[in-house]
């Protein structure tokens, strides 16, 4: 074979430059690349996930655009590809994405189903490679260094048969990216979708991300991008020009990270046991909410799916967050440091109530959130010293978390009470 070589993703079979399709099964779905068999480092991504198992699992959905969310308040959890040529994006609020596509098909999500799918595509990719790094429900990163006695293959056709795998036994089509380290895998991963596999090597990594906006490092968010460019940093060439001590100078840690990334260095490793860092949950209104006490009854039982949570893991925090929205779609994050960790959702109300009520009374707001962080293993019921009642409402609610698992949450009515003594 000569010049780049690659493989067929319908049939695996080997492939070069000299090919225009498949010589064994005319494909045109082709992978090549110079240094493909040299590369590990993945980044594999679902493709429009939610949706994707909604098509799967309705095929009358096939060809609609399809938004999941919820009510015209909230905003969009994931939009199909159809969907998204109408402009509708994740994150978009739901009102302005039925605006933009008014024929969508609008569907509330299904965690639980999404989960389970997200496990199994977790589990083909642990049986490809231990070293499996998963940042959300439907996306990962894999270092697959020293795989290829094993599966008798190089990296990157083990991954395209774990693709296949993963559309023939799961339904959905994921997007892969390869490269020699975890931002450059990331970034590959976004290039060809959906179901899409792309490579970048060493030898093309400077010239490639060189006339990049700085606004398409994953990271760099639309306030540091402003700022960058207004600096006159509009390409990741610019940031690289300036030089490190210059943007070390200018923005810190965060600039010297941008400069050894404009020039592909990411040092980081594939870590399988990824620290979680928080666990929370939030809520969008149907109607903005000003009251108080309204608001406090909205935010109990998102402190009850959050210790619920906890309490599976076995895992307590020290740090209490309250998350608010304002009608006007300003965000407002509260925090406070408890004395000991904690992960009941009696402890999580009382002290997200407080902060809560520090706020400007008359405010209406749009959502509403709470999470614990700093997290830690659980260690029992101690419990705050100077807060006689609180072994006493510990307790409680453990009761109340034995009979909603014995007679199902409608038994999580009464625990409203708590915050009454």
């Amino acid at each position: 074979m000569s010049g780049r070589r690659g493989w067929c993703r319908r049939c695996f079979a080997g492939v070069d430059d000299r090919h225009a399709a498949c010589p064994s099964c005319g494909s045109r779905r082709l992978v090549r690349h110079g240094e493909i068999e040299a590369l590990s480092i993945a980044h594999i991504d679902c493709d429009a996930f939610y949706a994707s198992i909604e098509k799967r699992d309705d095929p009358s959905l096939e060809d609609r655009p399809v938004i999941i969310g919820g009510g015209r308040r909230g905003v969009v959890s994931t939009a199909c590809y159809v969907a998204r040529l109408h402009g509708v994006k994740s994150a978009m609020p739901m009102f302005k994405a039925l605006k933009l596509c008014p024929d969508a098909v609008v569907i509330r999500p299904r965690m639980s189903v999404y989960a389970s799918e997200g496990r199994r595509i977790r589990e083909m990719m642990e049986d490809v490679t231990p070293l499996v790094e998963p940042l959300s429900i439907d996306e990962a990163f894999l270092d697959l260094t020293g795989t290829a006695r094993l599966h008798g293959a190089p990296p990157a056709l083990t991954l395209i048969r774990l693709q296949d795998r993963i559309r023939r036994e799961v339904g959905v089509t994921v997007s892969v990216g390869l490269s020699f380290n975890k931002f450059l895998a990331k970034t590959a991963s976004d290039l060809d979708k959906p179901d899409g596999f792309a490579v970048i090597g060493r030898a093309e990594a400077a010239g490639f991300l060189a006339p990049r906006g700085v606004g398409t490092v994953y990271g760099v968010g639309p306030v540091f991008a402003k700022k960058l460019e207004s600096e006159g940093l509009k390409t990741l060439a610019d940031v690289v020009k300036l030089g490190e001590h210059a943007m070390i100078k200018r923005h810190g840690e965060a600039g010297q990270r941008l400069w050894r990334l404009a020039q592909g260095i990411d040092t980081r490793k594939v870590e399988p046991e990824r620290e979680r860092k928080s666990v929370s949950a939030e809520t969008t209104f149907d109607t903005d909410i000003a009251d108080l006490g309204e608001l406090e009854d909205r935010l109990w039982p998102l402190c009850v799916k959050i210790a619920d949570r906890m309490k599976e893991k076995a895992i307590a925090g020290r740090v209490v967050t309250l998350k608010l929205k304002t009608a006007d779609f300003r965000t407002l994050t509260r925090r406070r440091t408890l004395s000991d960790s904690a992960q009941l959702a009696d402890t999580l109300f009382r002290h997200a109530r407080e902060l809560l009520a520090r706020e400007k009374p008359g405010v209406k707001y749009r959502l509403i959130g709470a999470g614990y962080s700093e997290l830690e293993p659980a260690h029992g019921d101690a419990g705050d010293l100077l807060d006689t009642g609180a072994l006493r409402r510990a307790a409680a609610e453990r009761a109340m978390d034995a009979a909603r698992r014995k007679f199902g949450d409608a038994a999580v009515l009464k625990g409203r009470m708590l915050k009454k003594d």
